[in-house]
C-alpha cells in the first residue's frame, strides 16, 4: 500500500523535460521514483554510477607519440568502416553530447 509522500526540489526545466518523456513512455512519475527506491534498496547503493567524466586531452597536451596513436586508432577504424558522418558528429557536438 502506497502511504508515503516524497517531496524534493528539483529544476523547473529539468522536472519538465523529465515528465514530458515519461508521459510520451505512458509512465507515471511515482512509478519511477518507486522503482529508483526500490533499486537503491536491492542494490544497497545507488544503481548507477556518479562520476565526474573525465575530459579528453587536448592536442597541446598530448606527446607526439599519443597524437600518432590516436590518428593511426582513427585511420585504421575509418578503413573498416566503423566512421560517422561528419555532420552527424558536429550535431552531437553542437547538442553537448558528445
Amino acid at each position: 500500500m502506497k502511504n508515503a509522500t516524497v517531496s524534493a526540489r528539483v529544476e523547473y526545466d529539468v522536472k519538465n523535460e523529465a515528465e514530458e518523456i515519461l508521459e510520451q513512455l505512458g509512465i507515471p512519475v511515482s512509478v519511477v521514483i518507486n522503482s529508483l527506491y526500490r533499486q537503491i534498496i536491492f542494490k544497497h547503493g545507488i544503481p548507477f554510477s556518479l562520476t565526474v567524466p573525465q575530459q579528453p586531452k587536448t592536442l597541446d597536451m598530448m606527446s607526439e607519440e599519443e597524437l600518432n596513436e590516436k590518428l593511426e586508432h582513427s585511420y585504421q577504424q575509418s578503413l573498416r568502416g566503423e566512421g560517422r558522418p561528419l555532420d552527424e558528429v558536429f550535431d552531437e557536438l553542437e547538442r553537448g553530447l558528445a
